[in-house]
């Protein structure tokens, strides 16, 4: 499984529909071909729940170690991603919802007073859920609740899931701190990032220098090159190249083209260092992973 995301890295898989905008996923790392999930950000707000293992989980610049009973929230339009910590998987719940599903309408005071205050500064990217601290317990509570509500479906499910996720937006607009000059600097460095990713996922066939990225957003290249690795956890080239092996993937398992074709598709000049960074990220050459597809084709 991969994630489907367009150009500005946007998750394209919907979150409910219109008339329900929420959804409950149950997830695992191991279910994702990399054992990691993409940069992606999307308008709905997330909470996770850590059923099982660990999870590197981050969103924006903040790296969080989660573990078993653990949570997060996410913000709406936050750039996030997972990924195993050595080596382990983790089983996940998700539940995904969109604002509108507890503001009602537009420029509501359920909106304009409680919601837009959180959703919209941007230092509030991602709050932590430890069971140790009694407010954030509480929301972790309200997740395995609407859990059990996603299984047994009684005839007021709806309901009863818009009245947990309220009485969790509640705790977190009257715990958190909202505001201040230091969000909005991270905000215009994010902003900053998705310009960069936008350019690397519109060019990744092509040659693409520092110059190329740091032009993009009108740094400097060393100043360019610190902001990125500051805020990402990993420098410019190595999400490039991490970007590069993503791409590759789908046409291992969709065309019969050979490496040196595919190694040149997705950017990578010469296709023995593509199989060299293939087999770091992948633990396996390119042709043992299109083997172990079609095997896996066949028997399902």
């Amino acid at each position: 499984m991969q994630l489907q995301i367009n150009q500005e890295k946007k998750e394209l898989k919907p979150h409910g529909n219109y008339g329900f905008p929420l959804l409950v996923s149950y997830e695992r790392l191991s279910y994702f071909e990399t054992g990691s999930f993409l940069w992606h950000w999307h308008p709905e707000v997330e909470l996770t729940l850590v059923m099982d293992g660990e999870i590197a989980y981050q969103v924006n610049d903040n790296l969080y170690h989660l573990k078993k009973g653990q949570g997060l929230f996410c913000n709406s339009n936050m750039l996030h991603s997972g990924r195993g910590i050595g080596g382990g998987d983790c089983s996940y719940l998700s539940v995904t919802v969109h604002p509108r599903f507890l503001y009602g309408y537009s420029s509501s005071i359920i909106q304009e007073k409680y919601m837009n205050p959180v959703l919209k500064d941007p230092a509030l990217a991602s709050i932590l859920l430890e069971p140790e601290k009694d407010w954030q317990n509480q929301i972790l509570e309200r997740i395995e609740k609407i859990r059990i509500l996603d299984k047994e479906r009684p005839a007021s499910m709806e309901l009863q899931m818009q009245i947990e996720l309220l009485e969790i937006w509640r705790s977190i607009f009257e715990h958190v701190e909202i505001g201040g000059e230091e969000g909005k600097e991270r905000g215009r460095d994010m902003e900053r990032i998705r310009t960069i990713m936008e350019y690397i996922q519109k060019h990744y066939t092509d040659k693409i220098t520092l110059k190329d990225l740091a032009d993009q957003i009108h740094l400097c290249r060393s100043e360019c090159c610190r902001m990125f690795k500051r805020c990402m956890n990993e420098t410019m080239f190595e999400y490039l190249l991490n970007y590069r092996i993503e791409k590759s993937l789908e046409l291992l398992r969709q065309t019969q083209m050979d490496v040196t074709q595919i190694s040149g598709m997705v950017g990578f000049g010469n296709p023995g260092y593509y199989s060299r960074i293939f087999r770091r990220k992948m633990g396996c050459t390119p042709m043992e992973y299109r083997k172990g597809y079609s095997i896996s084709s066949r028997t399902v």
